[in-house]
């Protein structure tokens, strides 16, 4: 695994922010599944601004012949390792036992139907969180104090 990293030369802009990690072959789009991506472009994305984090590049990828080999652990822990920090995570496609790894280690995993630019995506995630984002979206972006309900607030609802 190699990391490229880029020195920010600005502050992150105002209100919430969501960290970013996109499935790519190519390194330029949302193009492959979570097991075969070569690469994950990882973004901050704010309803106003957005800002290039990293590329995480995987050298030992998946050939999505559905075939297991004995390393397929590791790499599947390698990568989702590699992804902390990252609250969504998008895909081509993920299968369910490495979905549910990956939502255990606090990162939302999201499908998306067909392949498109970083930049397209980006755009997109901007928009939701500028617009009115779905409830999903809105959990991410509360502060990690306001994620979970606790006793005492279900106990001053009633």
């Amino acid at each position: 695994m190699r990391r490229l990293s880029l020195v920010p030369d600005r502050s992150p802009g105002p209100g919430p922010r969501i960290r970013l990690a996109i499935a790519s072959a190519s390194g330029r789009a949302l193009d492959a599944h979570f097991g075969s991506a070569k690469k994950f472009v990882v973004y901050e994305v704010s309803g106003t601004d957005s800002q290039f984090v990293e590329v995480i590049d995987f050298t030992d990828t998946s050939d999505e012949s559905g075939e297991h080999g004995a390393s397929a652990d590791d790499r599947i822990g390698a990568k989702i390792e590699a992804l902390q920090g990252c609250q969504l995570l998008l895909v081509l496609a993920i299968g369910a036992p490495v979905a549910a790894k990956v939502v255990k280690a606090g990162i939302h995993p999201i499908k998306v139907a067909t392949s498109e630019s970083v930049s397209a995506v980006v755009d997109k995630v901007q928009s939701m969180i500028a617009g009115s984002p779905p409830p999903w979206l809105r959990k991410l972006l509360a502060p990690k104090t306001e994620r979970c309900l606790s006793i005492t607030d279900l106990e001053d609802e009633s």
